[in-house]
């Protein structure tokens, strides 16, 4: 039986047995063989939004590379994945670019980030070469400066600037505007470009912005784009500085609920390339390597989430609440930003009798509130409830809270179940204790 499952990954239907089947697997029996809470993501979906991507972007403007931001989530099978896929990788940490080395991911793809960068990282990055770093201050640009000594060692940077863009999202992930951590506010742009340019051992070769993450309108993209490529086209007159790429970060929305519609790709893609198109146009620019850097969008609706219900409580006249053995240490958007989801109850999928509940984490606080009153099935203990859209940004920030057991991890594809990372253990937690 074949239903619409518009927040579930592309290969979800029901099964004669009213259970929810994702890439061909029974949820419920995937509950069963590797326990809950249980993370699955979707091969199909994975691989088919990367070509969204590339095909809608690559339509428009022949010039386009596809970077995957490993933060909404990496490990080594995904990594291995995106490199069949011959995406490029952005990281922001030494142990994001370890994971790539781990699979010998071609290290010319990717794109070393972050706000803080060590002097180890800076030379991990230089040792194994990776394509390009992304400074994000001046305090950066002298180390890596002082650093990149070594016969070889003249790396491709871009410089991250703050367009100071409202991207209309929630405060948290909004990393464009003047007062952010990130990048060089406009304003003091020129001192970067002024010192790269300078910099006989630092290959000055782009701009880079990120204006925020689940961003639902394409105006603020335009809006950024304009200001970097008139900041560009003043660092050439200025100091004869060629813009060769255009890095645009990422931010694509996905539909976590069914009242929150996200723009499709190709919206996103027509608006960013017309605009830098006519720009590049009228400042008389050559157009440069546009480099765009999905995350949440390619891997966010292929990844759901398995919980077991357990000890139901009813508060008579106020509430019904549904807890599951997982909670906000491995999901803990809803708790930091007040995030929404939907779910569905994987062993009885197809039921249409409804009653409102909550459904809460088993984690010792209050706001451990996954969903806040929705419409399910009548729910008993040891129902199975899959939340989706839990691919992105779950895991990664996952913590063990409560000294509790991070989830284990299946990629299901053509009704094959194979784990890519193993529950923790009890062992797990005390490994790097000391006494």
């Amino acid at each position: 039986m074949i239903l619409r499952f518009p927040l579930f990954p592309l290969a979800t239907e029901v099964d004669s047995q009213g259970h929810l089947n994702i890439g061909g697997c029974d949820t419920v029996a995937l509950a069963a063989e590797f326990g809950t809470p249980l993370y699955l993501f979707d091969e199909l979906s994975l691989r088919h939004k990367y070509t969204e991507f590339k095909t809608e972007f690559g339509q428009r403007y022949a010039d386009t590379t596809v970077i995957y931001a490993g933060k909404a989530f990496i490990n080594k099978s995904l990594a291995l994945i995106l490199k069949e896929e011959g995406l490029g990788l952005d990281v922001v940490s030494a142990g994001e670019l370890s994971i790539a080395q781990s699979v010998d991911f071609p290290m010319d793809k990717v794109y070393f980030h972050g706000n803080n960068k060590s002097a180890e990282e800076i030379n991990l990055a230089l040792k194994w070469h990776i394509g390009h770093i992304v400074v994000d201050n001046l305090h950066e640009l002298k180390m890596l400066g002082e650093i990149a000594r070594e016969p070889g060692d003249t790396p491709d940077i871009l410089l991250r600037l703050s367009p100071g863009i409202d991207p209309h999202t929630h405060q948290y992930i909004a990393t464009g505007t003047v007062d952010s951590k990130f990048g060089f506010p406009l304003s003091s742009g020129e001192e970067a470009v002024a010192a790269a340019r300078s910099a006989s051992n630092l290959n000055l070769v782009g701009l880079h912005f990120h204006i925020g993450s689940l961003i639902f309108e394409v105006e603020p993209y335009e809006q950024a784009i304009e200001l970097t490529l008139n900041f560009a086209a003043e660092m050439k007159q200025k100091y004869d500085f060629e813009l060769k790429e255009l890095n645009i970060g990422g931010g694509f929305a996905i539909q976590y609920t069914s009242d929150s519609p996200a723009p499709p790709i190709a919206a996103y893609a027509e608006a960013i390339v017309s605009k830098i198109t006519s720009q590049c146009q009228e400042l008389k620019l050559t157009p440069p390597r546009l480099v765009i850097e999905p995350g949440r969008a390619i891997v966010g609706q292929a990844g759901v989430a398995l919980y077991k219900v357990g000890a139901i409580k009813d508060i008579p006249g106020v509430r019904r609440y549904v807890p599951v053995d997982g909670g906000m240490a491995d999901n803990i958007r809803p708790a930091l930003y007040g995030s929404k989801y939907e779910a569905v109850i994987a062993n009885k999928a197809v039921e249409k009798d409804k009653e409102k509940v909550t459904i809460a984490g088993r984690f010792c606080e209050s706001g451990d509130i996954l969903i806040k009153d929705i419409n399910l099935p009548p729910i008993s203990d040891g129902d199975i409830i899959a939340i989706p859209d839990c691919g992105a940004y779950c895991l990664p920030m996952a913590s063990n809270y409560n000294a509790s057991l991070k989830p284990a991890i299946v990629m299901v594809k053509e009704g094959t179940a194979r784990l890519i990372r193993r529950r923790e253990t009890l062992d797990d937690l005390t490994r790097c204790d000391l006494i």
